[in-house]
């Protein structure tokens, strides 16, 4: 029996409506699940959110009081972690950009930086407790866990720089190499400013994993408890810090009065979620901002 053309785009049309159907329903389907989550923490942790709860110190085995130190352990951490990778990461970006070229051991890089992307997070707080407390000393402490997440969040950030680096469009090199510019001139006055909103956009994303991830803390950082905090800035560093990933786990599987303060847990863990969906939710923001610059 002959197929006829009318019969053939019957068949796409309808494959193409049942692959349209399985997106939607697949999409659907995310959405619910984190609705789900997002509703179940905000309903059990919202009544725990307040002004002494974030600002105080926590008391009685940290089923009363506040989650200041682990809002500021925190903090420092993810900074730590972005001061010490976005340079490295801006300049292996430019370097594979603008230098390497395209050769196979240039590929192999590639798929390295691709292949740590992937990484489960415990094998790195596994490379932080081996070599940043052990082989250099550090200790368990605030460096050790910052320069872990550091490492954590370094592909991350090679891949948008080198993303916003490449989607620079030649002619601007080439007009700066006309006007008798050298190669690095031309990068780091023309390329590097054109590829900053980019950039910038992958250090948020950057900074919504590395607040979020517990497994790299807990062997290079993580504190249990702590009632009072360090008074110089060296104390700082060098001591262990409180977080709000580990301070989370730590209550729900560790603390034998954790269940005495769900609300407690899940009031961090409902600031956590937030932080991180505000870092995410303002990465998409800008991004849809600069692209409708450049449109104009």
């Amino acid at each position: 029996m002959m197929t006829g053309p009318a019969q053939i785009v019957k068949r796409r049309t309808t494959a193409q409506r049942v692959a349209f159907s399985l997106l939607t329903l697949a999409s659907l389907l995310s959405f619910l699940a984190l609705g789900a989550i997002l509703y179940t923490v905000f309903r059990k942790g919202v009544s725990a959110i307040s002004w002494e709860f974030l600002t105080k110190m926590p008391k009685s085995g940290m089923t009363q009081g506040g989650i200041y130190p682990m809002v500021l352990g925190s903090f420092y951490l993810t900074a730590g972690a972005l001061i010490s990778a976005l340079p490295f990461g801006v300049i292996s970006a430019i370097w594979l950009s603008e230098y390497a070229g395209g050769g196979w051991w240039v590929r192999t890089i590639r798929i390295g930086v691709n292949t740590l992307a992937g990484v489960p997070s415990i094998v790195f707080g596994l490379l932080g407790f081996a070599f940043f407390v052990n082989v250099l000393g550090l200790g368990a402490s605030l460096l050790s866990g910052a320069f872990t997440l550091g490492i954590l969040i370094l592909p991350i950030l090679i891949r948008a720089a080198e993303e916003a680096l490449r989607s620079v469009p030649n002619e601007f090199r080439e007009a700066a190499l006309a006007l008798g510019a050298t190669q690095w001139r031309s990068v780091r006055t023309v390329v590097l400013p054109s590829a900053i909103p980019g950039i910038m956009t992958g250090a948020i994303l950057g900074i919504g994993r590395a607040i979020g991830e517990t497994a790299p803390i807990l062997f290079t950082a993580a504190a249990i408890y702590k009632t009072r905090l360090p008074d110089t800035l060296i104390d700082t560093l060098m001591s262990r810090t409180m977080a709000l990933p580990t301070h989370i786990f730590y209550m729900a599987t560790e603390n034998p009065r954790g269940w005495q303060a769900v609300d407690l847990q899940f009031g961090a863990a409902l600031l956590l979620l937030g932080l991180v969906v505000c870092l995410n939710l303002g990465a998409v923001i800008w991004r849809t901002r600069v692209r409708r610059r450049k449109q104009w």
